[in-house]
This record gives structure tokens, sequence and C-alpha cells, in this order.
């Protein structure tokens, strides 16, 4: 194992990372159901688990948010690994681990008393995924879920526009893209102001949706995972160097895309110099609480 990093000696935090192993399952086999999802990124098939990610990311001297998906009302099935697992192996890796909660929104009442236990048990932040999920994010049903989440100070990462969950599937596997779209989360961050809200992924096709809901409401936030920086479309580029340069932030989508290509790719596109350390760390050490505010947020014109 690594030697433990030191916040200073960290070069990039990674917003968004995936656990899809459990320590406990010694065979650590992929689930059926994850086969196309691999297939479709075109991405090596290993199943990370917490401390394999913590492993990962500590050698690259990256700090990693990392999480699973709660979808049992709709897939019948619990999540694996347990939000209970990824915060007590998480808390072994705290100089490099940032584990997120996940509830199922359909469980009503029972998801708001899961978000005030989770918090309580260490969890950063709550992942939704709404086509997954199925669920529109401001139908108001769910509202109690956000407000224990806003009341307990963390942050609520919905995924935002297509998904690889599903595509290529016969059907789409069930699942439906309307859920996704950013401008639902508008709602959400009107009725919640003080409840910092990232959309996860550049929303293809609703990109320019979220790059106008980012520069409308000062707690909405991009993270750029999911896709190749070399597939971001030209407007996200330039919004991302001028009027959203504190509003955007690296994430990978691990291990669909590792954070070595994901890196890599990015240094093809134009982004500028003074811009990188704000995408790669600074911004994400400010929405996660990991610093003070930074000035300069979306304002004046793009350049």
């Amino acid at each position: 194992m690594s030697a433990p990093l030191t916040l200073d000696e960290v070069v990039a935090i990674d917003v968004h990372t995936h656990v899809h192993g459990s320590a406990c399952d010694g065979e650590h086999r992929i689930d059926p159901s994850m086969e196309k999802f691999y297939e479709y990124f075109g991405a090596d098939k290993v199943i990370p688990t917490v401390d394999t990610v913590a492993e990962h990311y500590r050698e690259r001297k990256m700090m990693a948010v990392t999480f699973t998906v709660d979808s049992e009302t709709i897939s019948g099935k619990p999540p694996v690994p347990s939000n209970e697992e990824i915060a007590e192996l998480a808390a072994n890796h705290g100089d490099v681990l940032i584990p997120f909660g996940t509830v199922d929104p359909h469980f009503g009442t029972a998801a708001v008393r899961r978000v005030e236990r989770l918090v309580e048990m260490g969890m950063k932040g709550f992942k939704f995924h709404p086509n997954v999920q199925a669920f529109y994010p401001n139908d108001r049903s769910f509202y109690p879920i956000y407000e224990a989440i806003e009341a307990a100070g963390v942050p609520a990462l919905f995924h935002t526009g297509h998904t690889g969950v599903g595509a290529n599937q016969r059907g789409g596997d069930g699942i439906r893209l309307k859920y996704s779209n950013p401008m639902f989360l508008d709602d959400v961050a009107v009725d919640f102001p003080d409840l910092t809200i990232i959309g996860a992924h550049p929303a293809f096709p609703w990109q320019d949706e979220a790059i106008s809901v980012a520069l409308h409401k000062p707690n909405f936030y991009i993270d750029l995972s999911g896709w190749s920086p070399k597939y971001f479309s030209d407007n996200l580029v330039r919004y991302a160097n001028s009027l959203l340069k504190t509003k955007v932030m690296f994430g990978s989508d691990y291990p669909m895309i590792t954070p070595d290509k994901w890196m890599a790719d990015f240094e093809l596109v134009g982004f500028k110099d003074e811009v990188k350390p704000l995408i790669f760390k600074e911004n994400a050490m400010r929405v996660l609480g990991l610093t003070g505010p930074v000035d300069g947020a979306a304002s004046g014109q793009a350049e």
C-alpha cells in the first residue's frame, strides 16, 4: 500500500467514481447486467471495490468521490456494495476517498431517515441516477429527501443527460432518458438554494441547458465525467475557460473511463493553463468543503 497522502500532495480530485464490487464477495464477479455497460465504454472489466479504488487513486496522488446507486425499487436488488460497507471501508482511506451515499428516492420517509443515518456514518454527499432510479428530480414528493441533504450541508450529485446504462440493448433495457434533463434540476436549485447540486457529466443532448443552469444558479455545478474530453462540445470548453471556470470539476466515471485516459485526452483540448488547477482540484475542494470559498463565480462576458 502506498503511503497516505496529505491534501497538499493531492494533484487532482476525481468527483465521480464507482464501486461495483463488495469486499464480502471473494470472487468479485461482474454482474451480468453490467457486462453490456463495460462493453459500451470499451472498458477493462475490472470490478472496483472500495479498497482497490483507494489504492488506484493513492498511487496517482489523487482523491476520489466514490459511490454506488440504490435502485432497489426498479431493479429488485439492493445496491452492491452497501452504503454501510462503503462508509466503513472508506473511513480507512480518508486521505484519498470521499464517500457518497445513495438512497432509493421511492422509499419516501425511509429514504429521509436513511440520509440522516448515512450522514452520521460519515457520508459526504449523495448520488442520484434519475434514469436508473426512474424519477423526475423536480417531483415534489422527493423534496423531503433534499431537505435532509440540505440540512446536513452536503452535496447532491445527479446523473444528467445520456447514459451508457441500457445502451444498445433491446428497449434500452427499460431505461428512459427523459428523466435526466438538467432543467429539472433548475427547479431543485430554486427550491433548495442552499443545497449544493452537481450535475454529473456533459449532459448530452442537453449540454447547453446544463451550462445555462450553472450560469444562473450559484448552487449548481457540473462534473465533466463520463465522456472523453475530446468529445466535449465547443460551447462547454468555451464556458469552462471563462464564465464557468469555478463551476466545473474533473470527473472520470472510473472504472468506465480511467483517470489516466481522461487526463491524457484533456490535454488535447483547448483548456487554458490557468483554468486547469481549478478544474482538477480547487473547485472540488470548495464544493466538497475541503477549503474556503473561491472568488470569481460566473460573471462578466464569455471570452
